[in-house]
């Protein structure tokens, strides 16, 4: 028996489009999910819209489900909330969140999906991806209680990490982001806002989530003696410069990288990746992240709002799709 279904797909870099799947019966240690919500990641999914992904990187920028290959044609996504309707007893009737493309949906095994926790609606678990992101970037940093730290970027990864970081006792947390808009953001994650010419420096910690040059120069600029700054960005196929003959050397400053690829070595003993997933779902029970939800729009529109989003005519944090018939 097979079932109907529908894919969005990049047919090739600035172009996508919906295409039909034939779903097989799931397996004994397989569900079948129908998609509820899927977000879109804006930083990473325009990129790879754009056709941005270097070759030397295809391998590493592979998606878990992804099917084509770079730059196209390929169904890429990971940000998806469904319900599974069948499957083993203990999951079927759940909310899960699945590492899968923008489908309606879709069979995996059951291993691949993580029940979405109760009181966290699937509009906001989206967020899960981003949200281990953010949990892996600070088991790298190990900030210190009542640390002066920046954020500089309120994408979705750098929101997150200021919302995680809000909570931690004593820090003096800063966003900081070119778009004042963004200030409305960070007021509701309860952290300070700043323009970068306007940003504090002395800072302990700058974590850098804006994916351009001129954001990570000025990460430097605003640490104190010894400081570091944990990059979180992704620049794709564009190469970036730094002013490491100014007071880098001087300063003794740092500049160390960080990405959800593996787990972070500070918890690589003792945390799995679904370890750290469940985490991020724990976490999202706090409704404070809604603020991340900045733009919604049905699957049957990607083909219109991903160029948008790419453009960034279409401005977002994460934009959420909304899936209105289970297929």
């Amino acid at each position: 028996m097979t079932r109907d279904a529908r894919a969005f797909w990049l047919r090739r870099p600035g172009q996508g489009e919906i295409r039909p799947v034939r779903l097989p019966d799931p397996g004994p240690d397989e569900i079948l999910v129908h998609t509820v919500n899927s977000g879109i990641s804006r930083g990473t999914e325009t990129l790879v819209f754009r056709g941005g992904v270097p070759e030397s990187q295809y391998p590493v920028m592979r998606a878990p489900f992804q099917e084509g290959d770079f730059p196209g044609p390929v169904k890429y996504g990971y940000l998806s909330v469904g319900v599974v309707a069948e499957g083993p007893s203990t999951l079927r009737g759940r909310t899960v969140f699945c590492l899968y493309p923008h489908q309606t949906s879709y069979v995996v095994p059951a291993r691949a999906a993580v029940p979405v926790p109760d009181g966290v609606p699937a509009s906001r678990a989206v967020l899960a991806g981003t949200v281990e992101t953010a949990v892996n970037a600070l088991w790298d940093a190990a900030p210190l209680v009542g640390d002066r730290i920046t954020v500089v970027g309120a994408g979705m990864v750098g929101c997150c990490v200021a919302g995680l970081l809000a909570r931690f006792p004593g820090a003096r947390v800063q966003l900081v982001d070119a778009d004042p808009a963004r200030a409305t953001v960070a007021a509701a994650l309860g952290v300070d806002f700043a323009l970068p010419a306007d940003a504090a420096e002395e800072r302990d910690l700058v974590v850098h989530a804006s994916g351009t040059a001129d954001g990570l120069r000025r990460c430097l600029e605003l640490l104190a003696f010894e400081g570091e700054v944990l990059e979180l960005s992704w620049y794709g196929d564009r190469e970036v410069t730094l002013p490491l003959g100014e007071a880098f050397h001087a300063r003794r400053l740092t500049v160390r990288a960080s990405q959800v690829g593996a787990v972070s070595p500070a918890r690589r003993a003792r945390r799995t990746p679904a370890d750290r997933l469940a985490l991020a779902l724990e976490l999202l029970r706090d409704p404070v992240f809604d603020a991340l939800i900045t733009g919604e729009s049905s699957f049957e529109e990607l083909p219109d709002v991903l160029p948008r989003l790419a453009a960034g005519t279409l401005p977002a944090l994460c934009h959420l799709v909304t899936y209105d018939t289970a297929e």
